[in-house]
């Protein structure tokens, strides 16, 4: 299934489950008010989803004369890519995601931990793995996921305070409709998310090693990065936790909903790449 497809069927059942929880809410108006809520998370997941993730972690821009932005330039031009803005996000741990539209609207944003944990042949791997997720148009799956699954989280929060009413019940919610838009709302969300993300980890992983000419330097940061994460863990929301090259540690339940394949099993698909 292409990305254009995959992101079709996307919008299409997290705009559902925003109107499931708007009828599980108030009923028939309730699901009137999810659906142009659902119209509304469209339009501005598509148009600004980069810039509400890059905000979210307070990212800050760089331009010519940083490492990052010369690092990601070179690479960019090498796979016949137009120049991604670049942001720095401020958090000692060690990560790295893409977002946006498409490549001439990509964004590549790395924390300050990854800059200082690793040299300039593992950051070379990194960022080709980011701009190979750039190339095959990922990025606008993934920044859609990341918004509209953070919305419907929202949501179903609310629904902890606040019963709503059905149109032909006057004593309040459901409260077999309540424990589902509070608990399996947010997990459908989640579920639906990790669906996209596996095996592109993969896709980007291969392409990212053909672009610098070997997987030496992605192993490496891999592994660097798995271990300094699990030192200095990054406060991720869950419905971000995808877009990043590692998977942030998540507690709880929250850490089941994989979206990234084992590091191990990743750095063994790059070795047998390299034979």
């Amino acid at each position: 299934m292409s990305n254009v497809a995959k992101t079709a069927v996307l919008l299409g059942a997290l705009s559902a489950l925003l109107m499931f929880i708007g009828e599980a809410l108030g009923g028939g108006q309730g699901m009137i008010v999810g659906f142009f809520f659902a119209v509304v998370m469209n339009f501005g997941s598509y148009w600004f989803s980069d810039k509400i993730v890059l905000s979210s972690y307070g990212a800050q821009e760089v331009g010519p004369g940083h490492r990052l932005y010369d690092m990601v330039g070179r690479l960019a031009a090498r796979d016949g890519l137009p120049q991604p803005r670049c942001y720095i996000i401020p958090d000692p741990s060690p990560n790295a995601f893409a977002t946006g539209r498409n490549p001439q609207h990509a964004a590549v944003a790395a924390t300050e931990g990854i800059l200082q944990i690793l040299n300039d042949v593992e950051l070379e791997g990194v960022l080709a793995h980011e701009l190979s997720h750039v190339k095959h148009r990922d990025i606008l799956t993934s920044s859609i996921a990341a918004t509209l699954a953070a919305a419907i989280m929202m949501i179903s929060r609310f629904a902890m305070f606040f019963g709503g009413s059905r149109d032909n019940d006057r004593e309040g919610m459901n409260p077999v409709a309540l424990i589902a838009t509070i608990i399996l709302a947010p997990l459908a969300a989640m579920l639906i998310q990790s669906a996209i993300s596996r095996s592109r980890e993969y896709d980007a992983d291969a392409g990212g090693a053909a672009l610098v000419g070997s997987p030496d330097g992605l192993v490496s940061a891999l592994k660097k990065i798995e271990a300094g994460s699990k030192m200095v863990p990054l406060d991720a929301s869950p419905a971000t936790a995808h877009l990043f090259i590692i998977k942030p540690s998540l507690s709880g339940m929250l850490g089941l909903f994989s979206t990234h394949p084992p590091t191990d099993q990743r750095i063994a698909a790059l070795l047998r790449q390299r034979q």
